[in-house]
């Protein structure tokens, strides 16, 4: 369906990647990402994201780290321990990314996950991304 509204950096989304567009080696289907940045008017529909996935990398890189998500997810996308995936950050479209269902309330109403990820995790994730785009020096600021 996507989304109307930029989501808070540090929420978790899911982010189809699979809708035309990519190819391998890019991502190619459905997964978990967190939102990298805050709404910038200059670039409305638009959310920068960092990718997670379920599968431990071949080599474990700077842009790599464990994290174990600490809230609900749905059933679905299984357990909450994520690798980040901090070198395939990327730039996509509303009509890509969804918030998480939960499941819909006692009168029938959607209810979606929208907690972000604890701040000390969130700068992780931060760190991450500045590794996978070279600028390893710059964590210190963070």
């Amino acid at each position: 369906m996507g989304i109307r509204e930029h989501p808070p950096p540090g929420c978790i989304v899911m982010v189809d990647y699979s809708a035309g567009g990519f190819k391998e080696p890019e991502m190619t289907k459905r997964r978990l990402a967190v939102i990298l940045t805050p709404k910038i008017k200059a670039r409305p529909h638009l959310c920068t994201v960092v990718p997670l996935s379920l599968t431990e990398p071949e080599k474990i890189m700077p842009y790599h780290q464990q994290i174990d998500i600490p809230f609900e997810l749905p059933k679905r996308w299984g357990a909450a321990e994520r690798w980040v995936k901090g070198d395939m950050v990327n730039a996509v479209g509303f009509h890509r990314v969804d918030l998480l269902r939960l499941g819909k309330d006692g009168a029938g109403k959607r209810i979606y996950q929208m907690k972000c990820l604890p701040d000390d995790m969130f700068k992780t994730v931060r760190a991450c991304a500045l590794h996978g785009m070279g600028l390893s020096h710059l964590t210190k600021y963070l």
